[in-house]
């Protein structure tokens, strides 16, 4: 296991990706052209985010296990990972090779550090730092969300949906950027996340990330296995996160420390 590959999961863990995590716009979602009172019996836009919205997401803590297997096209690793999130307030993730911690990412609303022991390296920044390096703005919302099957943007609050129904999986596509385009896939019967897919044109930049076998902990539904495939210029990257133990509501504890003879980094 090398460096790079460390700093990589990190940067999947914290933002997904350059291409995953983009400005949502304000205006009150709506079906695109739609100029009349819609057929009450339709599954239009607003019905389907209200839908996905009534599966609870009620949780003080969770405490994930994850095996994570990454694969790039000049290499492939297998990890373990131990996720913990305290709701809407911080996530910790550990990365663990053969059992021994090569790294850890804390996240909060505010800030964004790791260090990696490979290289003994460390950085500290927020959501802004990030956000100028990739282009787009980030926060802590969508980092918890894509980790616990939500999509990724508050689709209540925001966005011009365009709704259609492909294979019994009904798509709602954000038409509200040129450039941007996002497309979010839900289950028919619970309307459950079934895949979010971003993409940046100009850049030629996609992301996909898939959601699978969910299961219920304290009435809320969460996904035991994530896949995530990203494509840009540069090469394509696949991460998988399979969580094999999930509990809920535990105490839990956030340990993060930078040993003092770490180099800070940073991220340009």
């Amino acid at each position: 296991m090398n460096r790079f590959i460390v700093r990589t999961l990190f940067i999947f863990m914290v933002c997904l990706s350059s291409s995953a995590t983009l400005v949502s716009c304000k205006a009150k979602a709506k079906v695109a052209g739609e100029t009349k009172k819609p057929d009450e019996n339709r599954m239009t836009a607003e019905k389907i985010i209200k839908n996905h919205y009534a599966n609870k997401n009620d949780f003080k803590t969770l405490y994930i296990k994850s095996n994570v297997k990454y694969r790039d096209d000049k290499q492939s690793q297998n990890l373990t990972a131990e996720i913990k999130i305290k709701k809407d307030d911080k996530i910790l993730v550990s990365l663990r090779f053969l059992g021994i911690t090569m790294a850890k990412a804390l996240i909060t609303p505010s800030s964004v550090s790791y260090y990696e022991k490979i290289g003994g390296t460390y950085f500290e920044g927020d959501f802004s730092t990030l956000s100028k390096w990739l282009g787009t703005d980030l926060d802590y919302n969508k980092v918890q969300n894509i980790l616990i099957g939500q999509a990724m943007d508050d689709l209540s609050k925001g966005g011009d949906y365009k709704d259609s129904l492909i294979e019994q999986t009904y798509r709602l596509e954000d038409i509200s950027k040129n450039n941007i385009k996002k497309y979010f896939f839900f289950d028919k019967d619970k309307f459950l996340l079934n895949k979010q897919e971003i993409s940046q044109i100009a850049e030629n930049r996609k992301m996909e990330v898939s959601y699978s076998d969910y299961k219920i902990y304290n009435e809320s539904p969460i996904p035991s296995d994530i896949a995530i495939n990203a494509e840009q210029d540069k090469g394509k990257t696949e991460i998988n996160l399979g969580y094999n133990t999930i509990t809920v509501n535990e105490e839990l504890s956030f340990p993060y420390s930078v040993p003092s003879d770490y180099k800070r980094v940073s991220i340009k």
